[in-house]
C-alpha cells in the first residue's frame, strides 16, 4: 500500500484530486499518510474525521478530507477553492459529495481481503489520470 501511494504521489501536482473509498480499517488513512510523505509532508498525518479537513505543507500543499460526516448535508466547504486551487486533495468517503467532485480525478477503492491483504481498484477519470495509471502499471 505504501509503495503504491509513493508511486501515485510521484505523479501528482496541484490541483489533482484523489478519492478514497473503503470500509473502516481498510487503510485509507495509511494510504494518505504514505502519499503525503511522498510529496514531502513532514507533519504527522492523521484522519480528519472530526475536523473534516486538514491541510499540510510539503512540496505541494495537501488537503486531506474525510467527508463521512457530510452525508445528507448541503454544506459547502468552498469546494471550488479546494478542488481547483493550489493543492493536491485526498478525499475519503467521497461518495457523500459526489456532485461536488471535479470530473478529472483518480478514484480509488480499497477492499480488505485478509488480515493483512487488500485489493485496490483505481478508476481514472480523464486523460491525465488514465496516463498516470498506464505509467504505474506498465
Amino acid at each position: 500500500m505504501e509503495a503504491l501511494a509513493a508511486e501515485i504521489g510521484s505523479y501528482l501536482k496541484p490541483p489533482d484530486v484523489l478519492t478514497l473509498e473503503g470500509e473502516l480499517g481498510t487503510g485509507k488513512t495509511t494510504f494518505s499518510k504514505a502519499l503525503a510523505k511522498s510529496i514531502g509532508v513532514t507533519r504527522t498525518v492523521s484522519s480528519p474525521t472530526f475536523t473534516i479537513i486538514k491541510q499540510y505543507e510539503g512540496n505541494y500543499p495537501l488537503n486531506h478530507l474525510d467527508v463521512y460526516r457530510l452525508a445528507d448535508s448541503e454544506e459547502d466547504l468552498g469546494w471550488d477553492e479546494l478542488f481547483y486551487g493550489d493543492a493536491i486533495s485526498i478525499v475519503e468517503w467521497a461518495q457523500f459529495i459526489q456532485n461536488e467532485l471535479p470530473e478529472q480525478r483518480l478514484d480509488m477503492v480499497i477492499r480488505q481481503t485478509g488480515s493483512n491483504a487488500r485489493t485496490i481498484e483505481l478508476t481514472p477519470k480523464g486523460e491525465r489520470f488514465t496516463h498516470i495509471c498506464e505509467e504505474i502499471f506498465k
